[in-house]
């Protein structure tokens, strides 16, 4: 950051935050849960007041936001806290792996990659997937929705599949669509259609769930010929890594450690949802 943040802007987003947790709140409720003094209290709250974000109620002497609070969200349009939760999380494993990952969420008849760590992956297969459509049937990313989320919701997106202009969902019969989901439940993750280009890289993903739905899906893109193998198995071998050129080195993909470490990075993100919301 080039220059220190401003004392009183700060301050001033805390009382509005709380504010618009606690609903009623007087001057000593403000002071005691944000530890600002009520001096400064009192000058930020006739600021806001002034500003017209809060309104003091004359009878019980408590201050309350009003509707122009609305006015602070009206360009944020709808990116769930799901993805504001899951992409430090998404760093912190490509920073971790090297490889790339992926946040998605629902989109009709497919999922939509809301964001990527493509551009901190110094061995990404891909350039560039944000807002990239993937269909539910074929790619390992809509594969974590369609097999994980409820049963009446997969219902409703197996019918979106059957009529779907995407012939990697349409070709996709019950019978097959059946094994799929029975595989991916037993393995607690998915990978995109072998027979799907790009035949030179493969995907894992598995969903984000809260409350018995899938919120999102998150997912981490790797090259094939990073997969060592030994008579025709994955070797069990260390994650990827660079060296000074960006090349890969002879140590190469354990399949097994990336899914446990894409399991592990799901749940702390899950964890997550679990807590208080910020905006509640």
């Amino acid at each position: 950051m080039a220059f220190a943040p401003v004392q009183a802007v700060t301050k001033a987003l805390e009382i509005l935050a709380e504010l618009n947790r606690g609903g009623l709140e007087s001057v000593g409720d403000l002071h005691q849960k944000t530890g600002i003094p009520k001096p400064t209290v009192v000058r930020l709250l006739q600021t806001l007041i002034a500003t017209g974000y809060v309104h003091r109620d004359e009878k019980t002497r408590g201050y309350h936001v009003t509707s122009a609070i609305r006015q602070l969200s009206s360009g944020f349009h709808g990116m769930p806290r799901v993805l504001e939760i899951a992409r430090p999380f998404a760093d912190q494993l490509t920073r971790e792996i090297l490889w790339p990952c992926a946040v998605c969420t629902l989109d009709l008849d497919a999922v939509v990659i809301n964001y990527s760590t493509i551009p901190d992956s110094p061995i990404s297969p891909f350039h560039s997937s944000l807002g990239r459509r993937l269909s539910l049937g074929g790619r390992a990313l809509g594969r974590a929705y369609v097999c994980f989320c409820p049963a009446d919701e997969q219902q409703i997106l197996r019918n979106l599949m059957r009529t779907s202009d995407d012939p990697e969902n349409s070709a996709m019969d019950d019978a097959a669509f059946r094994r799929i989901a029975a595989r991916a439940l037993a393995d607690g993750y998915v990978q995109r259609n072998s027979e799907l280009e790009p035949r030179s890289s493969d995907t894992i993903a598995m969903p984000i769930r809260s409350g018995g739905r899938v919120l999102a899906t998150f997912g981490i893109t790797f090259f094939k010929s990073a997969m060592k193998r030994e008579r025709g198995e994955r070797a069990p071998v260390q994650p990827a890594r660079a060296d000074g050129q960006g090349a890969l080195s002879d140590r190469s993909v354990d399949l097994k450690a990336l899914v446990e470490a894409m399991r592990a990075t799901v749940a702390q993100i899950e964890d997550q949802l679990a807590g208080p919301s910020r905006s509640a």
